[in-house]
């Protein structure tokens, strides 16, 4: 499904296209602590850890931003609301370190949380780093419908000048983030007018309702789509698959770790798009929005929807090597990648 010659007309197009991104935009923080400086607390007698590193990157929606300006996407728009705090101020800082993004429309609002991850990871001599609990903040009532119309205010004037969108719904509360009932229904109007223009949208929780829009999600989630408790086995799946790509009327890429993509199109059967082999450890976090990145990129460059399904394993068996950190890939390890596993 793949070349070098596609790959290199893929990479070569990427500085010539936008790209938004419409979603839930957290702020990763990594908290580094050092073990050996752990204190306990004078007033509760519990470990006092102590923080020598933080690193504050765009996650969730911002995860597949880091990923398409890794690639090499020209202008990289984020569609997002955030809070009026510090959590979105450090996450501005993050925005403004790339210059291919624009943020303009990345809302701050009063009275809205700034969507966060917090990691805490121990470092000890001699030992592999230990991941603790993590924190998360989020909203957790519904996104006011000032706030909706605000955010279609800065998103539509934009609409026409995107070659591709990609929709991440990473909140499981109903209503409570940025890809409300009403945010989904002016998509669906949108590529109901203009349904050449590629949109793949990727919900934990409603991924079924994303009409007129090609969706990204993993077997579960395309079984609860469809009310189907279970599969029987592969023949079962896949006529499942196809059921849901004919319902939404555009494409489905069911995402299978490493093995790879199950690509169902409402015209057609339902392919196999193999994932690509890695060695060594692995850290899987952030792997399927690099997968979303890489799918997106390479249908606003021109590729088929099976090449495009082969481009985000590959860009996928880059960043799962990256551990720790949600990674990305570069044009070079890409392009390094593709000749490791072509040899």
């Amino acid at each position: 499904m793949l070349t070098a010659d596609s790959i290199d007309r893929i990479l070569e197009r990427l500085p010539r296209l936008t790209i938004g991104i419409l979603g839930d935009l957290f702020l990763d923080r990594y908290l580094d602590l050092d073990a050996s400086l752990t204190e306990p607390s004078i007033e509760t007698g519990l470990d006092a850890y102590q923080v020598v590193h933080v690193r504050s990157i765009p996650g969730a929606a911002g995860t597949i931003v880091n990923n398409l300006v890794a690639l090499g996407v020209g202008r990289v728009v984020p569609v997002a609301v955030i809070g009026d705090d510090g959590e979105g101020y450090e996450l501005r800082q993050a925005l403004d370190r790339m210059p291919s993004v624009d943020p303009v429309a990345v809302l701050s609002v009063p009275g809205r949380r700034t969507p966060t991850y917090t990691k805490p990871t121990l470092c000890a001599s001699g030992r592999p780093a230990r991941e603790l609990n993590r924190l998360d903040i989020k909203n957790r009532t519904p996104t006011p419908l000032e706030v909706e119309d605000r955010l279609l205010n800065h998103f539509l004037p934009r609409w026409h000048e995107l070659d591709a969108l990609v929709v991440l719904d990473q909140v499981s509360e109903p209503d409570c983030g940025v890809v409300t009932t009403q945010i989904r229904s002016a998509l669906e109007a949108l590529t109901a007018g203009q349904p050449r223009r590629f949109v793949l949208a990727d919900s934990r929780e409603r991924i079924g309702l994303f009409h007129g829009m090609a969706i990204k999600p993993n077997l579960a989630e395309c079984l609860r789509a469809l009310g189907v408790s279970d599969a029987a086995g592969p023949d079962e799946s896949t006529r499942h698959l196809h059921d849901l790509a004919g319902r939404l009327g555009q494409p489905v890429f069911c995402t299978r770790g490493d093995r790879g993509i199950l690509l169902a199109e409402p015209a057609a059967g339902v392919v196999t798009v193999p994932g690509f082999p890695v060695a060594g450890p692995i850290d899987p976090v952030g792997a399927g929005d690099s997968t979303s990145a890489g799918i997106a990129c390479a249908v606003a460059a021109g590729a088929t929807v099976a090449e495009a399904a082969a481009f985000g394993n590959l860009v996928a068996s880059i960043t799962v090597q990256q551990i720790g950190t949600t990674g990305t890939a570069t044009p070079q390890q890409v392009r390094q990648r593709w000749d490791e596993v072509a040899g």
